[in-house]
This record gives structure tokens, sequence and C-alpha cells, in this order.
């Protein structure tokens, strides 16, 4: 895998990175889920999330436009807080949360592929099929960021456009009869409302691969926020559009019945089974192309912390540079989390992780970086309070309904703080240099 290469990406590039992200979890992982959780408001929820997330970017917009780094959010955290256990600890949960997303993408992957065959979304064959696709992803992104970026351009085409007609043709053969709404299954209050907006977060953050691709961006000072942007909106249209061609084509009930495949089943009543192959096939360019960006941006962002001596490293006798070592670490954790968890309890641990680190993000540009950057602190506070509001209803929610994983995540949070800052005492008691 090449090293950090310089204006390798251009403009287009970045952003189907983004959107490579974006749309292979937000669209086929989980709009059965945002369903769930908010009820016949599911669009809605879809609508906050872009807001929230939109609110966000204006950070790491701001800081990328003046220090563009291929580690990007790894960058930033180090500029707000130091070499410290909260930057490295935020940086670790923003890692981790992609390398959930990692796993997210790959169950779905192996779910969808199951829907050609009839093989229910149970089947042992969903962690075999992720475990595949996750190999597959790691020999392309070996090949280096001009096989990426090519990969990324045409399959970013290719799902776009194939989600786009999707939502499209459903639309109108369903006709504008929004189904979800009928019915006393479909009611979800505030609270689902806010804790699907939680969720549904976890469908635009991929905008932060971009922010990881940093100075690999050509003329980055412009070109990182003007990707971001256009990716985000891209996806916001897209997302709406395809809620509501699920919401008109099935209930709540059916939505959440087949909630990990939810896509593949709205196509089922107007197109029957030629419409869930073709809804099948985009999913796996989604699902494909979308591991390849976050591979990208994670081994890269990993590598950094590595260089700036933030987290341990150990070669364990591989070839190669840090680059190749992060990729390998990568695509084992990814491995490992898509074979134990379901999707359900991936997306909720990669929601958790993801919020808390953004509001490390949002408190350390505001307190520390907003005059530098030039940063507008009513969006940044702004951006605190959607994410505190979001993340406590779904920890509320969800905690209602799966206590071990929210529990779970919380520790993991917590342990992941108090590693880096035995480490770094570690490194300063030992008197090993400093790196930045």
């Amino acid at each position: 895998m090449a090293q950090y290469e310089k204006n390798s990406l251009s403009l287009a590039g970045a952003v189907a990175l983004g959107t490579g992200v974006m749309v292979g979890a937000g669209i086929f992982a989980l709009t059965g889920q945002v369903a769930q959780l908010a009820g016949a408001w599911f669009p809605l929820a879809f609508l906050l999330a872009a807001v929230v997330s939109g609110l966000s970017a204006h950070s790491y917009i701001t800081v990328s436009r003046k220090y563009p780094s291929a580690g990007g959010i790894a960058m930033i955290l180090s500029k707000a807080y130091g070499q410290t256990a909260v930057a490295a600890g935020a940086a670790m949960l923003m890692a981790f949360s992609m390398v959930i997303n990692e796993s997210l993408v790959a169950r779905t992957f192996g779910t969808y592929t199951l829907q050609l065959f009839g093989v229910p979304p149970t089947s042992v064959w969903v962690p075999v099929l992720a475990v595949g696709v996750i190999l597959v992803g790691f020999g392309i992104n070996l090949a280096g960021n001009q096989a990426i970026g090519t990969v990324s351009k045409v399959g970013a085409v290719v799902k776009v456009g194939g989600v786009t007609l999707f939502a499209v043709a459903t639309l109108w053969t369903a006709g504008v009869d929004y189904r979800a709404a009928g019915g006393p299954e479909t009611s979800a209050g505030p609270g689902g409302l806010l804790a699907a907006t939680a969720l549904g977060i976890l469908a635009y953050k991929g905008f932060t691969t971009i922010t990881n691709s940093g100075d690999e961006v050509r003329d980055p000072h412009r070109n990182v926020g003007r990707a971001i942007v256009i990716a985000l909106l891209v996806c916001v249209m897209l997302y709406l559009l395809v809620a509501f061609a699920v919401g008109s084509s099935l209930t709540i009930p059916e939505i959440v019945q087949a909630r990990d495949y939810s896509l593949a089943e709205a196509s089922r009543p107007a197109f029957g089974d030629a419409g869930v192959t073709f809804t099948v096939v985009v999913a796996i360019v989604a699902t494909v192309t979308g591991l390849l960006a976050s591979f990208f941006a994670v081994s890269r962002m990993l590598a950094m912390l590595t260089e700036m001596k933030l987290i341990p490293h150990r070669h364990f006798g591989m070839p190669g540079g840090i680059q190749q070592h992060t990729l390998v670490y990568t695509v084992v954790i990814a491995g490992t989390l898509a074979v134990l968890f379901d999707l359900s309890r991936i997306a909720a641990i990669g929601a958790i992780f993801y919020l808390v680190m953004d509001i490390t993000v949002q408190w350390g540009v505001y307190r520390h970086l907003r005059q530098d950057v030039g940063a507008r602190p009513t969006i940044l506070i702004a951006a605190m309070l959607a994410d505190a509001v979001a993340l406590a209803a779904f920890l509320i929610l969800r905690g209602q309904q799966d206590l071990v994983a929210v529990l779970g995540a919380i520790a993991a949070v917590a342990a992941i703080f108090a590693f880096e800052s035995l480490y770094l005492r570690h490194r300063t008691e030992t008197g090993e240099a400093s790196t930045g």
C-alpha cells in the first residue's frame, strides 16, 4: 500500500470516498433500524440527523481548511487538547467507530447477498460473507490510492444511480401513498425520534472520511470543505427519497420485520424477485465501496496516531510500513466484530462511540481553536447540544431494549480513556520522546 500521496485525490474522488462510506452504511444497514425507533417519522429522523451532522461538520471544515492533514480528526484533537489522554482517547473512539462501521457494512453485505438465495439473516453465512468482503476490501486497499479512487468513483456512480432508480421506481409503482403512517404500531414519541436521530447520524459520519484524507486531496484548503458539503447534500437527498419509497411500499411492522434488508423487501411488492435482485446488486456495490473508503481513512488515522506516539504499535514480524500494519489491525478487528455481533448491537455501539467523540471535538474547537480557525461559537454550541440530546435519548431508549449493549459501550468508552491515560503516563515516566 502506498504511503501518503499528496494531491492524489481529486474533489470528485474525495466526494466519492465520503458518499462511499455514507451510502454503504446509511441506506442499506440503518433504514430499518431507524424506522424501528422512530416509527412513521423515520424520514424526519434522517433529516434531523443531517442537520446535526451539518452543524458538526462546521468544526471539521474550519480546522481542516487551515490545517489539512492525512490524519484529520487526530490532528484536530491534538491541536485542541495537545498530546493528552483526552485527545488520544477521543481519536481512538473515532477509529473504533469507523472499524465498527466496517463490520456493520460487512454484515449488511452478507445479509443482502443471502436474499438472492432466500437464506434468512440469522444464517451462519452472514458472518462468513462479511469476513470475505472485508478481505476483498483489504486486498484492494493494498493496491494503493489510485485503485481505491477508481473503484470508489465507479462504485459511487453505480450505487447512487441504482439507489435513486430504486426509490423513483418504487414511488412510481406504489404511488405516493405513505403506508408507514397507517396503524397503531407506527406511533413513536419524541424520545423515539431523537434516539433514531442518534442512530441516523451514523448514516452521515462518512463525511469524516474526507477530513481524514486531508492533504491527500488536491487543493485541500478549499476542496476538503467543498467535498464534505457536497457529500452531505447528496446523501440527505438520497436518504429522504429512499425513506419515502420504503415507507410507501411497506408498513412499519413490515419494515421492522425486515429491518436488516428493508430496501430489498421494499422492492418486492412492486417488482418481485427482479426488484430484489436489482436492489441486492446495488447493495453489494455500495457495501464493497463503503468498506474501501473506510479502510482507506481509518488506516491512515491510526498511522498518524502511531507516529504521534498517542497509541502503542507492534510490528508482530509483519513487513512493510506503519500504514500497512494499521490496515491489518483494522481488518482483523472489523472481521472479529462482524462475527461476534449482529447489526443492531454494532450500530448501537458505533453511535455511542461516535457521539462521545464528536462532542469532545466540538468542545475542543470551541474552547481552544475557534479564534485560530475562524469557527463560529454559536454553531459549535448548537452542535454540542444536538449531539448531547440525541445521545441521551438513545442511551435511555436503547438501554430499555438492550441494557447489556449500552453498558458495554459505556464501559468500553471508559476503558479506552483509562488505557490512554496509563499509556501516556508510562511514556512520560520512562522519558520517551514525544513526536508530533
